[in-house]
């Protein structure tokens, strides 16, 4: 787990690095000093309630928000300086998609590729063509935007992402107000491009979504990075783990724990008659606490070790639940 203020000065294998990244508007500090690692190949969770500085970091990222202080670096160029010689390399669908509403989404990606300089004419067909397929809207290529499902336009916008190869992906709430269809579309097409080897850098105030999608968590709170690490090693730091025994013989289960270093929790006469939850200590073996129990004839019918949630980990850090604006 790395905490916000242990970023490193190589930016080796990273998408993404910034240091003491900082963005004011006028007396409000909107992005405060954060130091953000985005491996290679991982898909990066950026997590935090609305308005805890994702969208404006975002937006700095790309070139679209000159920042107050500090440096940010994609793909191993320093931003906005080298913007001509990355935004090529990089596809971002920020703050949703729009398109003109009677273009059918074939010509919309069409007016989009013309007004990238980097593209060629004679390839433009085959490029929207790939796009369409790769989202799974060839169907409705000839189809006027304005008749797509707020999920097809969210696809419509990953395809305008994808028109030319890309080494980074960056998408801002990417499943924000769909339906659970929708949604389950967007997840597979991310999984996808994850992949195929592009690095993708997901915005979202979305425990689930995050928890589904993502190898790599990175959390912000008024607008300060909090944590950022590997998913798994963001669940479990600063957490002892928790041990769960279904049996029984609760009394005596309770007991051999205890005398194991095990902090058992209040049992719940009405719901938890046959289980027995604690944390364990720091020096506790599992595989010891098992065959304690069994030594003492403790008939044991289940024994799991309990990760911590991300929800847990985020309150832990932050104190605030995701429907606070920060």
């Amino acid at each position: 787990m790395t905490t916000a203020d242990t970023a490193g000065s190589s930016d080796d294998g990273l998408a993404v690095q910034t240091v003491g990244l900082t963005k004011r508007f006028g007396a409000q500090t909107a992005v405060d000093g954060i130091d953000l690692a985005v491996p290679r190949g991982s898909v990066f969770g950026f997590l935090g309630p609305n308005g805890s500085g994702k969208t404006t970091t975002i937006r700095m990222l790309l070139g679209l928000l000159r920042s107050t202080s500090g440096e940010a670096r994609v793909l191993g160029e320093d931003m906005p300086a080298a913007l001509d010689a990355v935004l090529p390399r990089v596809g971002a669908l920020v703050e949703g998609p729009a398109f003109a509403p009677f273009l059918t989404g074939e010509q919309n990606l069409r007016r989009f590729d013309a007004a990238d300089r980097h593209s060629a004419p004679r390839t433009r067909d085959a490029r929207v063509a790939a796009a369409l397929e790769r989202v799974g809207l060839t169907h409705a290529a000839k189809k006027k935007a304005h008749a797509y499902s707020l999920g097809m336009k969210q696809r419509l916008g990953l395809a305008n992402a994808l028109l030319m190869p890309r080494e980074l992906l960056v998408l801002d709430e990417p499943t924000n107000g769909l339906d659970p269809q929708g949604t389950r579309e967007v997840r597979a097409l991310i999984r996808s491009f994850a992949a195929d080897g592009t690095t993708v850098f997901v915005s979202s105030h979305l425990l689930a979504e995050i928890e589904q999608l993502c190898s790599h968590v990175g959390v912000m709170s008024g607008g300060r990075l909090v944590a950022q690490g590997t998913l798994d090693d963001f669940r479990g730091a600063g957490a002892l783990p928790r041990v769960r025994v279904r049996t029984p013989d609760v009394d005596a289960t309770r007991a051999v724990l205890s005398e194991r270093g095990v902090t058992t929790d209040a049992g719940d006469a009405a719901s938890d008659l046959d289980v027995v939850t604690g944390v364990l200590a720091a020096d506790t073996v599992a595989e010891d606490l098992v065959a304690a129990l069994v030594e003492r004839g403790v008939r044991v019918r289940g024994f799991e070790l309990l990760g911590q949630s991300l929800e847990q980990r985020f309150v832990q850090l932050t104190g605030e639940g995701f429907d606070v604006v920060a």
